[in-house]
């Protein structure tokens, strides 16, 4: 099956997309499915962001439930799904788009901000496939779940710690029900993205740690990122949107249980850096770096 016939064959499907209205994600998500014909039934505790893209979704043709809701209370998704079956009857597709967490040690942060962590990047992923599923079901048509993780899952992400967890929990969660849901054609992956354009991951910041970035020109930002990214360029928001496309679509039909990291090659590397003066790809800076770093260290004990 081409690419045209794969979107084409989405057309009259049901979406759901959890944290679909606010940020660059999960609006971008939520337009890509709606622009391939896709029914789209999304929440979001932005209620701004759900007033404005229902008109943008409805101007394209393509009907819309929006539901204001709060992943972090553990009651919010039950009425809003209620809401789908009674709006659409069936579920073909569900995406699992919000995620969040502040940067800071574990030993320095509160248990309450540990069950925060654990609700918003994993919690909520399992009410939301636990009401989701007779609807999806029901039809007997199988259909397609995709949950975010992130690059977290899968290092050592210091000041990060619960958050990591969490979503490397969501991630072997996603290959556990996949294999139970393999038979019925329900499909279950991930997309693991790492320096995508996320409200999330301007959120992590500390207002000290956005002060510094804001004092640098686009040049050093830029530059970092050919530092990091091996493909010298940050995802864009189709990037991760086109994953999302590809994962729900018959393109992928044979594929459950995986995650697909859209990252630009930075989960390959695995911590190996473009050093720049010269040093090239290493873990660690060697003589070209070192100087322009920490200066001249030959003298110091």
């Amino acid at each position: 099956m081409g690419l045209a016939r794969a979107h084409e064959a989405l057309a009259g499907k049901v979406a759901v997309v959890v944290g679909g209205a606010a940020g660059f994600l999960g609006r971008g998500v939520t337009m890509g499915l709606a622009r391939s014909g896709v029914a789209i039934a999304c929440c979001d505790n932005d209620r701004e962001g759900l007033a404005a893209i229902v008109p943008e979704v409805e101007a394209g043709g393509t009907r819309i439930l929006a539901h204001e809701a709060d992943v972090a209370d553990e009651g919010a998704l039950l009425p809003f799904f209620d809401a789908v079956r009674e709006r659409f009857g069936r579920i073909d597709i569900l995406v699992n788009v919000v995620g969040g967490v502040e940067r800071g040690l574990f030993a320095d942060k509160s248990r309450e901000q540990d069950a925060r962590d654990i609700r918003l990047n994993y919690g909520y992923v399992i009410d939301s496939i636990r009401a989701a599923l007779p609807l999806m079901r029901a039809h007997g048509e199988g259909g397609s779940i995709v949950n975010f993780t992130s690059i977290e899952a899968h290092r050592g992400a210091a000041s990060f710690a619960v958050y990591a967890g969490a979503k490397a929990a969501t991630m072997n969660f996603s290959r556990a029900l996949a294999v139970e849901l393999a038979a019925e054609q329900i499909r279950v992956n991930c997309i693991a993205t790492d320096t995508s354009p996320a409200r999330a991951s301007n959120n992590a910041l500390s207002p000290a740690d956005m002060e510094r970035l804001a004092g640098l020109d686009q040049g050093a930002l830029d530059r970092s990122i050919h530092f990091y990214v091996p493909q010298k360029q940050a995802p864009s928001v189709d990037d991760v949107v086109n994953g999302v496309l590809f994962l729900v679509s018959d393109l992928s039909r044979a594929i459950t249980g995986t995650t697909l990291h859209i990252d630009g090659g930075t989960s390959a590397a695995l911590g190996f850096l473009d050093w720049p003066y010269g040093d090239g790809f290493m873990p660690a800076p060697l003589g070209g770096s070192i100087p322009h770093l920490f200066g001249d260290q030959k003298d110091r004990r």
